[in-house]
């Protein structure tokens, strides 16, 4: 049986010790006490913001047609990791950042050991903290101070061509075996079709993998962090996907490029593992599909119901901005009203799954689900949500573990290295990156 989010607890030992670890490295974190109040001086508070999530341009319409107090000004940059962190982590450094911006969890603890966000905990009180999901909490508050507002989780699944599975006689896998029999089954099927496709360029999709077998790639114990990334979770994880690459079941593409694209619109790839808000990804790409497509929950390796997380984003505020309160309440407005995530949703392009759990009916409602045939996704979505294991833990140098991850990865493409060998650079250089920072740390 699942685990409900609501009942969600991180073990006394997991939050102690990241308590601990993260202690040293959020002592000298941003943060200047400034609250820029809304509507203080009678006049509205402007607020810069910067993001890249599907149906953002929409929620900033909606908020400021219907406020006074706050005027936001949206630009939209690549994502974080096709150069939006780069952004904003150099906008910091030059005292030109905008007052939020968006930080998918994962990237959440690098920019706090870094200094670079605010400790927003005086404005996010216990009230608010109940309305989400408790490992979107614990995510977002690191040695004991609150540093982001959580939008959504990021639950896995597997999307696939309904009519094609039936024409090539194909059951929709429940386990990693069973996918690999699928796998095997379409390519035979058609010589010039794949069920998915193994994304060089990201490394949490990898990630996410590896934390649903059972990795935890860190842990926090008293003042160290200790880094493993050759687990046998993720060695099974690794060989695995090795060997679909190596008979060539899967697709090597970018994820989100124009030959990923272009061989799902052609039928050359009949199939998606991604995430929770990878439905609008594929309903806003795929017009012309629609009805085609179904959501299943994403295999396992015994059968049961088991999700890593793939993703998932907060708002945070950069450390010079002088409006926090301002911003807060935008990012409140955004991620804890129906108003907000409707305008969202009703984009079209979004499928978020809400970290405020009381909001999971409405996004629901405004989801046209036409596109997955009017199957209720987001049922999918809760149940693969609740099995997500919260023991996992991100360490403070995620930008250099998937950095050397992703430069690696792009080697397997030629075949000069392995996605073992790949995930082990990555774990040599995060543990010689946090020594550099002066970290005790153990791998």
């Amino acid at each position: 049986m699942s685990r409900s989010w609501s009942t969600w607890k991180r073990t006394p030992f997991v939050a102690v010790g990241a308590l601990t670890a993260l202690a040293v490295l959020t002592a000298c974190s941003g943060g200047d006490g400034s609250t820029g109040a809304p509507g203080a001086d009678g006049k509205p508070v402007d607020v810069t913001f910067w993001g890249w999530a599907k149906g953002t341009k929409e929620v900033v319409d909606a908020f400021n047609a219907s406020h006074q107090n706050i005027r936001v000004k949206f630009e939209e940059i690549p994502s974080g990791n096709a150069g939006g962190y780069a952004k904003i982590s150099n906008a910091v450094k030059a005292g030109n950042a905008p007052d939020l911006v968006s930080i998918e969890y994962p990237m959440l603890p690098e920019f706090v050991s870094q200094g670079s966000v605010q400790d927003i905990g005086s404005l996010f009180g216990d009230d608010v903290k109940k309305k989400f999901l408790p490992q979107a909490v614990e995510l977002t508050t690191l040695g004991g101070k609150h540093w982001a507002v959580p939008f959504d989780a990021a639950p896995q699944a597997f999307y696939y061509r309904k009519d094609l599975f039936a024409k090539y006689g194909v059951e929709v896998p429940k386990t990693w075996d069973e996918f690999r029999t699928a796998a095997e089954k379409v390519k035979k099927a058609d010589a010039k079709a794949r069920i998915g496709t193994f994304f060089p360029d990201d490394p949490t999709t990898f990630q996410a993998m590896a934390w649903q077998a059972g990795a935890q790639w860190f842990k926090a114990e008293g003042d160290t962090w200790k880094v493993n990334t050759t687990d046998p979770a993720t060695t099974k994880v690794s060989a695995y996907w090795q060997k679909l690459l190596d008979d060539d079941l899967v697709r090597n593409n970018a994820s989100f490029s124009p030959e990923w694209t272009n061989s799902l619109k052609s039928g050359g790839t009949i199939g998606y593992v991604g995430a929770a808000w990878g439905a609008g990804v594929l309903k806003g790409t795929l017009p012309e599909q629609s009805g085609k497509w179904g959501v299943a929950p994403i295999p396992s390796w015994d059968g049961k119901t088991a999700s890593g997380m793939l993703g998932g984003s907060t708002f945070a505020v950069p450390k010079n901005s002088k409006k926090a309160a301002a911003a807060v309440e935008f990012a409140m407005w955004m991620t804890t009203t129906e108003a907000g995530v409707k305008a969202r949703i009703a984009s079209g392009t979004s499928s978020a799954f809400p970290a405020a759990t009381d909001l999971r009916p409405a996004a629901k409602k405004a989801f046209d689900a036409a596109f997955y045939g009017g199957q209720d996704i987001y049922q999918v979505f809760e149940e693969a949500g609740g099995s997500i294991d919260p023991r996992w833990t991100w360490g403070p140098s995620t930008g250099t573990t998937n950095s050397v991850i992703k430069d690696q990865f792009g080697k397997v493409t030629h075949g000069g290295t392995t996605i073992a060998d790949a995930v082990k650079a990555g774990h040599d250089a995060t543990v010689a990156e946090l020594k550099k920072r002066g970290l005790k740390v153990e791998g």
